[in-house]
């Protein structure tokens, strides 16, 4: 994983920039004021600290489809270059209106890095380590805040510091963050499948992931094209066919579905039933931890359901097909299987039309990618009579030995991807189906050794292998719905440049998983704005020194400007450690359990600010709790608040529509930013410090709720399953309110 580790490395440099940026103005802004005379004129002043903001605001409302449209690349680039014209014109600024239009550029670079950078990480980093990947643009802010600090404080020593040198000096690391934009950096994967350039996408993910064979990764980019609303959970059992099961003919059972091996005679054998997995009981009752609790999103116990060990279960990552070897594979060279039906045969000799020497085909990439009329889909996949059939992608299913996926049919947290293949009979004639499945090992009873006797009603070998598997059962992205209105024979497939030729739609917005989604994310970014960090941020020089931390650096000899920049340094560092745990344990706690964890530290902390504000205990005493508080607050805040609202917002929507809806809620954002910054004066003069931190309290409370409630738990799940269950949440919740 070392290739996805290094790219999220490079990407997050864009942030590091963006917090250098901020922590610079803070302390270039004191020297602005003395040259252009602005201490009578606080507008202006206000406008030089909050045209980034403008900036970054305006160019979030377009960065989203823009970038649906060029590229994540492209539009990373286009930050750098911004960031680098920013820092030259901020260099040279000989009065504030230039000052002014090169805050306004450099307000444009950071609206992209913000918005565009948790994307792009997301949809380049494997499932088990996007949680920590997607930290680092917190971490690197903040190095970048505190790098920033340190050095303005250096200049503040000088006897005439120089503020352009300040701002303009970030057109120095501007030049290395666009030589890796542009040398290093590739192109995301998913975007390059949702544009149909399949080789490219294949290349980068064996460059991200370090292997050659990632078939089945590719297969399940292609199947997150679609914005899914037809989703259904079901549940398996699948195990080994054996003699029995060879003389049984499976394909006359309607309640059976034949997976095929890739070695000849090799095949699995699956039975839809009605088990105990804990997604099968979430689907039918709701979380056994909080079916009982009221208001409880059924969103949030399905994918808590995930994540629950049952007594029978086991670790969550456990394999699916610990022994199984390689299921059905579709590339060239592989032994077919002679068990077809009579149709299948027929259908071999018949001329279909296969765009697979596209322009950007990918000739080394096999069936369904860039079958169109099922050339070697329909030779290699051939349904069983009118029974069913479940394909994977070609790849060994053992895991490897650190207790990973080892094959491509592996995408990630223990889930597979598989498709199926029924044909049934009708008043029309014969109608078929064509199903992608993504397949998670359940905890039920019969999830372990045993005979195949409920699987197919003969006596099978007592020792035999089978696990029962939920289903998140689907339209593939391969297969729409006006191609199963032709009633083609076979799974006819179309080419995936095809599946997204209409691309994003604001339409798509409106489909029921995607608008739960945006309630999440939007109320996220919400609650965080007014959850008390700019305040807090604002005031933590006055609190420390109360607390009489200026008092000791003045007897240093240090300015109060000096003094001021020195504490917010020391302020900085103190988040780093605390982002360097919060790293470590997004993928293992979840986001979900760190929020609820941090964000009673938030209130708890801002309680104590409230009591030292109003309660006088000795100047000693207040100062010391005051200052507590704020070390609590900044700590827990950016192993928690601070990161997961974006790494979320990344995480929980459609390929289709992700820059689309990123962009809305990284404009949610940006406006609650500015709301905060210019109410907070206004909010002072009518309630009072106290009441500010009071406020502040409340909002976290309501986050508190909120999380509880709303907000899902997406640790380790690819993010096309993550997409699927919102689907399947969203219709959840519609059933709940009908009934």
């Amino acid at each position: 994983m070392s290739g996805a580790v290094l790219v999220a490395v490079a990407a997050a440099i864009g942030n590091l920039l963006q917090g250098w940026d901020n922590a610079t103005i803070a302390g270039a802004v004191l020297y602005i004021k003395k040259e252009f005379h602005l201490e009578s004129e606080p507008a202006i002043e206000g406008l030089i600290v909050a045209m980034s903001l403008v900036g970054a605001t305006l160019i979030t409302m377009c960065s989203g489809p823009i970038s649906d449209l060029l590229g994540r690349r492209p539009l990373l680039i286009i930050s750098s270059v911004l960031y680098f014209v920013s820092g030259l014109i901020m260099l040279w600024s000989p009065n504030v209106y230039v000052l002014l239009l090169a805050r306004l550029l450099d307000g444009f670079g950071i609206g992209l890095a913000v918005t565009l950078i948790p994307v792009y990480i997301s949809e380049t980093a494997p499932p088990e380590i996007r949680g920590l990947l997607n930290t680092l643009p917190q971490f690197t802010g903040s190095g970048g805040m505190f790098l920033s600090y340190c050095m303005v404080f250096g200049m503040s020593l000088m006897e005439a510091p120089s503020w352009r040198l300040m701002l303009g000096v970030l057109f120095i690391p501007s030049i290395i963050y666009f030589l890796l934009t542009v040398f290093f950096l590739p192109e995301s994967p998913r975007w390059l499948v949702s544009k149909g350039r399949m080789l490219e996408a294949k290349k980068v993910l064996q460059r991200l992931r370090g292997r050659e064979d990632v078939a089945g990764e590719l297969a399940l980019l292609v199947e997150g094209l679609g914005v899914g609303a037809d989703t259904s959970i079901e549940e398996y059992i699948i195990g080994p066919a054996n003699d029995f099961t060879d003389e049984h003919d499976i394909s006359a059972d309607k309640d059976q579905i034949k997976l095929y091996g890739s070695e000849q005679g090799l095949s699995w054998v699956a039975r839809p039933v009605n088990g105990q997995s804990a997604i099968g009981l979430v689907s039918r009752r709701g979380s056994m931890a909080n079916q009982n609790v009221p208001l409880m999103d059924p969103l949030v116990t399905l994918f808590g359901s995930v994540h629950e060990k049952l007594p029978e279960q086991g670790s969550m990552r456990s394999m699916l097909f610990p022994h199984f070897g390689s299921m059905f594979n579709v590339g060239e060279g592989q032994p077919r299987n002679e068990d077809w039906d009579v149709e299948s045969h027929a259908r071999e000799g018949e001329d279909y039309a296969s765009d697979g020497d596209a322009g950007d085909s990918d000739d080394n990439l096999q069936s369904p990618l860039i079958s169109r009329q099922t050339t070697s889909m329909d030779k290699d996949m051939a349904p069983p009579g009118n029974g069913s059939m479940a394909n994977t992608r070609h790849g060994s299913l053992i895991p490897g030995n650190d207790g990973e996926p080892g094959g491509s049919t592996g995408i990630g947290g223990g889930w597979q991807l598989a498709w199926k293949w029924s044909e049934r009979e009708d008043q029309d004639g014969k109608e078929g189906g064509f199903k992608r499945i993504y397949l998670h090992q359940g905890g039920a009873p019969g999830s372990r050794r045993g005979s195949l006797v409920s699987l197919n009603g003969t006596d099978g070998h007592p020792d035999a292998d089978y696990v029962q598997a939920a289903a998140l059962v689907s339209q593939s992205a391969l297969y729409p719905k006006e191609l199963s209105n032709q009633h083609p024979v076979g799974p006819a497939m179309v080419h995936p440049s095809e599946t997204v030729a209409r691309g994003p739609s604001w339409r798509d917005l409106f489909e029921p998983g995607v608008k739960h989604a945006l309630a999440v994310g939007v109320g996220l970014q919400i609650l965080q704005q007014f959850a008390g960090i700019n305040g807090v941020l604002y005031y933590t020089p006055q609190i420390l020194e109360q607390a009489g931390v200026g008092v000791l650096l003045s007897n240093l000899g240090l300015s109060s400007a000096s003094t001021s920049l020195l504490i917010s340094a020391l302020t900085t560092l103190l988040m780093l450690p605390c982002i360097a745990v919060a790293m470590r344990l997004m993928d293992i706690s979840g986001r979900r359990t760190l929020l609820l964890t941090t964000i009673p530290v938030l209130i708890v902390s801002l309680i104590l600010l409230v009591l030292g504000s109003m309660v006088d205990l000795g100047g000693v005493v207040n100062a010391s709790i005051s200052t507590v508080s704020v070390v609590l607050y900044f700590c827990f805040f950016v192993m928690g608040f601070g990161p997961i609202p974006n790494i979320l917002c990344a995480e929980i929507f459609p390929t289709r529509v992700r820059g689309l809806c990123i962009a809305i809620c990284a404009l949610t954002f940006w406006i609650c930013d500015i709301i905060v910054t210019y109410t907070l004066p206004v909010m002072l003069k009518s309630v009072g410090l106290a009441g500010v931190f009071g406020l502040y309290a409340v909002v976290c409370v309501i986050s508190f709720v909120f999380v509880y409630l709303k907000v899902p738990e997406t640790k380790g799940m690819p993010l096309e399953v993550i997409s699927e269950f919102f689907a399947v949440g969203a219709k959840q919740v519609a059933a709940a309110k009908e009934n």
